[in-house]
């Protein structure tokens, strides 16, 4: 049976995935991979082909034949990221109040990235737990909004260009709810950002050191020019000295406006695959964006193997939790406190969790219906059979 792939989208002529296949294993030979290195590479090359499986598709009125191939679902994928931020954005709307939002994003300095590689939960958790009691710390000064704020943020690893930029994003409703549960409302700002700044330098630099003094870390083999071992203390203090970038945007006026960025940032990765412009064997050559030169947008080309190091660098750690909440927003608490809340702002609008099947969520996503048959136009595409993965059995595809 002749199967052809439907198109369903504009779909780049250069993916990530060619990468893999045409430089991966020599990339495995002459490196070394940790196992969900090797798992995420593996997945990207594999996902939405035959290795894996899928289903057989039919027309309903032209009869024309099509394979569906299952996804990988690995969180590092390009093609799986869209499904997976609409379904958590679809969860998130229930959680939404008639309120400002704020967008501060806390970034670690460049000095720390190669200790950072050698040390990725540890110091992941860190930089989430550091911006998360910079903010309440403010928030309940009794001269501020004296309550519990609620944070969601969400880490990246990367910069444009797939370097090391440690930092995380957070999404900060304007306000705080009282130990008496009055809502304490935010005016125009949240914190000014150099009070924002020294505290969170303050309270990672403390905690890194009393790591570092319980033997906690694990330190490189091969140091840079400041992170020799006797040397450790001189680098904090050092840091100590520097100002640390402590971003924060204007707010959000409207729910929408969050939600929409919320849909880019949360499950965005290192690269998409519409940035990569041109692939052979000996460089890879993508599109970038440069902040420190006005936002231009640049191209990029490195050899296949640096971008894989790159890429690779910013695979997190396996079961790590990349998106988080806190406060009033956290999971054990959000739903009877946003109630609090709601009820204090005199909204009464029920916003109830719609789990939305996968041809409603595309069709919201990209404005197309997967089941419309790509060739007819008119019919729709039932499934007719199903298509083995090269290990002999289906691979249930929930994206």
């Amino acid at each position: 049976m002749l199967c052809s792939l439907s198109q369903r989208g504009k779909r780049p002529s250069v993916e990530l995935a060619d990468i893999f296949r045409l430089q991966g294993d020599a990339y495995v030979q002459t490196n070394t991979l940790t196992p969900e290195q090797y798992k995420v590479m593996n997945a990207i090359k594999n996902c939405r082909t035959s290795v894996l499986g899928g289903h057989v598709e039919q027309c309903d009125q032209c009869h024309a034949i099509h394979c569906a191939y299952n996804s990988c679902r690995n969180r590092h994928c390009p093609k799986c990221e869209s499904f997976k931020a609409a379904q958590w954005l679809g969860a998130r709307q229930a959680e939404l109040l008639p309120i400002r939002y704020f967008h501060v994003v806390f970034t670690l300095p460049h000095e720390l990235n190669n200790l950072v590689l050698y040390n990725k939960k540890i110091l992941y958790n860190l930089l989430f737990e550091s911006a998360w009691k910079t903010l309440n710390t403010l928030g309940r000064d009794p001269k501020r909004l004296h309550g519990e704020m609620g944070m969601l943020s969400i880490l990246h690893t990367w910069g444009q260009n797939l370097s090391q930029h440690n930092h995380v994003h957070c999404i900060v409703p304007g306000g705080a709810l009282r130990s008496t549960g009055k809502w304490s409302a935010s005016k125009n700002y949240l914190f000014p950002e150099k009070v924002l700044s020294k505290l969170f330098r303050g309270i990672f630099i403390t905690q890194l050191r009393h790591l570092y003094q319980q033997e906690a870390l694990k330190l490189p083999d091969k140091f840079t020019e400041t992170l020799f071992k006797k040397d450790f203390d001189a680098l904090l203090n050092q840091l100590m000295q520097k100002d640390w970038v402590v971003y924060a945007k204007p707010p959000f006026t409207d729910s929408q406006s969050l939600l929409n960025y919320l849909g880019r940032y949360t499950h965005k990765i290192a690269i998409s695959n519409h940035r990569i412009l041109e692939v052979d064997e000996k460089s890879v050559t993508f599109q970038w964006r440069d902040y420190a030169d006005d936002n231009k947008v640049k191209i990029m080309q490195l050899a296949p193997d640096e971008f894989m190091r790159r890429f690779l660098s910013h695979v997190v750690p396996t079961g790590f939790m990349r998106i988080r909440s806190f406060g009033f927003l956290a999971n054990a608490c959000k739903a009877n406190k946003i109630a609090i809340i709601k009820k204090q702002l005199g909204d009464t609008s029920e916003k109830p969790k719609e789990k939305k099947d996968v041809k409603t969520l595309m069709l919201e996503l990209t404005g197309k219906d997967i089941t419309l048959c790509p060739i007819c136009k008119i019919g729709q595409l039932k499934r007719a059979g199903e298509i083995p993965s090269k290990w002999g059995k289906t691979i249930v595809d929930t994206s």
